[in-house]
This record gives structure tokens, sequence and C-alpha cells, in this order.
């Protein structure tokens, strides 16, 4: 005897593990490869993080001296945070990768027009991992395009909706 959809047990979604997306640098770059990598954090910094207390729009990645670093990622540190330690909302983070990822980075950087952005942070069991992706400017008019595009897309799936009625 078939169950009906009511009975079937249906399989529990996974949590979403996402703290925060950067979707400027989506607007602003043209996204060619990216990294996970992980943060150097202090405690203050993940108690906001599990709050989502975290703002990624202007943060950009440097690379210097074969190390990366998080720069502009503004953690804003919580009203019960410890008194006798210096709360620092925009200090420079350092980012954990493997040698062969930070030297691919620092070689694809080094061509013009060519940056390496944060795209997002996340949950991976209990770390906090960052997304950085080697990234290239658009320009004001690749900006347009992708939004006439994206507005296209809205205006097809509507007409299609309509005619399916």
């Amino acid at each position: 005897m078939a169950k009906s959809r009511t009975e079937r047990k249906s399989k529990p979604k996974a949590p979403d593990t996402t703290i925060v997306v950067n979707k400027k640098a989506r607007h602003d770059y043209f996204i060619e490869d990216s990294f996970e990598a992980g943060l150097e954090l202090q405690g203050w910094e993940v108690k906001s993080l599990r709050l989502k207390k975290v703002q990624l729009v202007d943060s950009y990645v440097l690379l210097k001296d074969g190390e990366a670093f998080l720069i502009g990622c503004n953690i804003t540190p919580l009203n019960t945070a410890s008194t006798h330690t210096i709360n620092d909302p925009n200090r420079t983070r350092k980012l954990l990768l493997h040698k062969k990822e930070l030297a691919k980075l620092f070689v694809a950087t080094q061509q013009k027009g060519h940056t390496c952005v944060c795209t997002k942070l996340y949950w991976k069991n209990h770390l906090v991992k960052c997304q950085i992706a080697l990234a290239k400017g658009k320009q004001s008019h690749d900006k347009r395009a992708t939004e006439k595009d994206r507005e296209w897309n809205i205006a097809k799936q509507r007409i299609v909706r309509e005619a399916n009625r």
C-alpha cells in the first residue's frame, strides 16, 4: 500500500551555515576562481559571528610576505564582551591557506585588473571559513550589461509563467 504525501517522511534540511555574503563583490567583479581559507580569530569575534554581527562590504585580501590578510572586515563586538581586552572591530585578520594556494593567488594578483576579495563567511563544522575569490574588476558598462541580463531573465520567467496559465 502506497503512503500518501503527508505520511512520507521528508529529509531534514541542513542548517544554513552561511554567516554573511558579500553581494557587492559579485556586482563589482567577475569571479574567476575561489578558495577556502581559515580565519585567525579572537574569542569575542567568534561570539559576534554566531550572532552574524559582521560586514564584508568593503573588505579585500592583502597578500604580503607570503601571507594573506583580510582587511576591512567589520566584526562588531557584543555589549557583553570583556572589558579588559581591546576589541578593535576593523583589525587585520590573518587568513590560513596552503603555500600552493598562496603562490597561485600571488601570481594571479600581479596581473593588471586582478584582485582578491572575500565573498563569503560560513561555518564548517565548528570552524569559521572564509571563501576568497580571485576577481577581475568590472567596468560600468559590464555592470549595466549584467543588470540588463538579470532583468531580462526575470521578465522571461514571468512571460513563461503567464503562458502556462
